[in-house]
């Protein structure tokens, strides 16, 4: 695993300098404290801070093709090198070092641009081509890793951060207003934007080309949401545990130590489980509880890991919230408001301080149907043409009854109301139009519930499909790159852990996506399939077990360790004129939730990140990461 980072002078520009490009390595180094890199040519500076996990010795980059004539920088890992490597040996190939850099090198040498739809892995490349000058990014399928760029008359930056181009005077610093109202939506960026105009995220599954000063985008991979398999449940299950087991063991191939996180739910069990047939050690597996009992799921990833007899470490935490935040808001380098993170980072925390790597079972929610939202969707769906007078009628009964029974009802029936794409996405978003508005004037309104990438013509992959098809559609281009993976890239990162999620592996994941719907969600049950399956591996509570998610006590820290903070934040001058959001309106959130009168976690975490990392990146160079005290 690795930070990348470069620009690309436009034709006439002076070159870029080495300070610059170590710069902005050093800036990402958190990402790969082992080794660093730099390429300088006359007109491109390439770099990379590497975190060694497979040929630790050999797997120096820049890696160099074609008489040093094209070099490359890679963030992530290829799971199917060994495979690419023997293909490639047998055409006549000699390989100098054990690694995936030298295969991607050769695989573009034979293949173009065509090369990065061969590569099975977690990715983001830049290959500098100084026969045809021009740069080529490549960001993998479901966009586990992350990759920025900017392009202007300058020329081109691109970074694994945000922060690495920001050492740039040519990176752009305004504030894109569709990004901030989509914030305040979901609690993140989506992709393409980023908070910055100008600046954007190169979305999963695609390629950029720069060259004569343009950029020409290309997507080089899709999810097929329209074929459905032909095998019956009983073969289908069987086909499932093969596809299982192959995926978690190509992510087993490392030259480090590495383990596995275990909150005891269904998808980090099953891939502890299938570890386990491969290891002739136990699994290190790695669990995070909170002393408040409603999100301590210590005892169930205990249960599982008796079961499967690993090697199991945990931790009860009671962290420095302010500090923490802090630390937080640094490494996501945007505005990012998913909670979880906080766990996620601990449980990252813990886990390097034992291993290098670690498995976790990011993406069985999407492509088997685990989340809730699936099923209710699904629920409103069956109202057919009853759906717009049955929204009516419980918004106005909403009106009526006191809270918080009359506004679950009027928010249910708003949504049912939207049409179907809003429908779904209000179920996404962390936060309703009216509060947005009032936080924002720009931010609510019509326009709340959206998705840039969906934007573009043919961009809507489940356009057609079942209403499951089409919410997942939507969540594999949004929800999951840019919150799921974003936190579990940067939280790993930032404790320069390595992360990597089988069910990602894409015929796996191209498998559970021809699933008919009854397979994945059937009445009141989701992921139907998977736990039919996981019940050979996994103890009865394990497969019956409600998502929980990665919660953390919000609610208890804003009247807590966390009251200072946000009252002061509210308070402060800077956040009164910086404009982002309306004082009076934030103030109006404190007070509610503080009294009792409903419960405002979720909007006033939203706004505290938001302050935070504005004051870090608008107010200051944002050059060092902060300390971070956790108990």
């Amino acid at each position: 695993m690795c930070g990348i980072a470069g620009i690309v002078a436009a034709q006439g520009r002076p070159a870029p300098s080495a300070a610059l490009g170590r710069r902005m390595i050093d800036v990402i180094r958190h990402r790969g404290p082992d080794d660093n890199g730099l390429h300088c040519d006359g007109q491109a500076v390439l770099g990379m801070s590497r975190l060694s996990i497979i040929d630790v010795a050999g797997g120096h980059q820049p890696a160099y093709a074609a008489q040093d004539r094209v070099c490359m920088v890679f963030n992530g890992e290829i799971y199917n090198f060994c495979e690419l490597r023997r293909d490639f040996e047998r055409q006549g190939a000699r390989f100098r070092t054990r690694g995936e850099a030298e295969v991607i090198l050769q695989a573009y040498l034979r293949h173009g641009a065509d090369a990065i739809a061969m590569l099975d892995g977690m990715f983001a490349i830049a290959i500098r081509d100084q026969r045809s000058n021009e740069l080529l990014l490549a960001r993998d399928r479901f966009g586990e890793k992350p990759l920025y760029y900017a392009h202007g008359p300058f020329g081109l930056l691109f970074g694994s951060e945000l922060k690495s181009l920001l050492q740039s005077p040519d990176c752009p610093r305004d504030i894109d207003p569709d990004a901030l109202s989509a914030y305040l939506a979901y609690g993140y960026v989506p992709c393409p934007l980023s908070i910055f105009a100008g600046v954007s995220k190169l979305p999963p599954g695609h390629l950029l080309r720069y060259r004569n000063g343009g950029v020409e985008l290309r997507r080089y991979w899709r999810p097929s949401l329209a074929t459905r398999t032909a095998l019956d449940a009983g073969e289908a299950g069987e086909k499932l545990v093969e596809l299982l087991d192959r995926a978690v063991s190509s992510r087993l191939v490392s030259d480090v130590p590495f383990g596995a996180f275990l909150s005891g739910g269904l998808d980090s069990s099953t891939v502890v489980a299938l570890m386990t047939r491969h290891l002739s050690r136990p699994v290190k597996t790695f669990s995070i509880g909170f002393k408040e009992a409603a999100f301590n799921e210590l005892a169930d990833a205990r249960r599982v890991a008796r079961h499967l007899g690993t090697e199991h470490h945990e931790l009860v935490v009671e962290p420095d919230a302010v500090a923490l935040l802090e630390r937080l808001v640094w490494h996501f380098d945007e505005p990012f408001a998913d909670s979880s993170a906080v766990p996620t980072f601990l449980v990252s925390q813990l886990a390097r301080q034992h291993v290098k790597m670690a498995l976790t079972g990011d993406g069985g929610d999407e492509l088997f149907g685990g989340y809730d939202r699936y099923r209710r969707l699904l629920a409103m769906e069956r109202l057919g043409p009853l759906r717009a007078p049955a929204g009516s009628t419980l918004h106005l009964a909403g009106a009526i009854l006191p809270d918080p029974l009359g506004g679950r009802l009027q928010r249910i029936g708003e949504r049912l109301r939207l049409p179907f794409r809003q429908r779904y996405l209000s179920a996404v978003a962390l936060m309703r139009a009216d509060t947005a508005a009032a936080l924002n004037p720009a931010a609510g309104g019509p326009g709340h519930y959206r998705l840039p990438m969906l934007d573009a013509p043919g961009a809507d992959l489940g356009a057609g499909g079942s209403a499951l098809d089409r919410a997942v559609a939507m969540d594999l281009q949004s929800y999951l790159p840019d919150d799921i993976l974003v936190k579990l890239d940067r939280m790993a990162m930032a404790n320069s852990l390595e992360g990597r999620s089988p069910f990602l592996h894409p015929e796996l994941a191209e498998f559970a996506l021809s699933l008919p719907e009854s397979l994945r969600v059937s009445g009141a049950d989701t992921k139907v399939l998977l736990r039919r399956v996981a019940s050979r591996w996994l103890p009865p509570p394990a497969i019956s077990k409600p998502k929980q998610g990665f919660a953390v006590p919000l609610a208890d820290w804003f009247r807590g360790p966390l009251l200072p903070l946000v009252a002061d934040t509210l308070a402060s001058r800077a956040f009164r004129e910086r404009g982002l959001c309306d004082p009076k309106a934030a103030r109006a959130l404190l007070d509610d939730h503080v009294a009792g009168r409903g419960n405002r976690d979720q909007a006033l975490w939203q706004v505290t990140c938001l302050e935070l990392w504005a004051r870090r990146f608008l107010d200051t160079t944002a050059q060092e990461e902060p300390s971070c005290c956790c108990a």
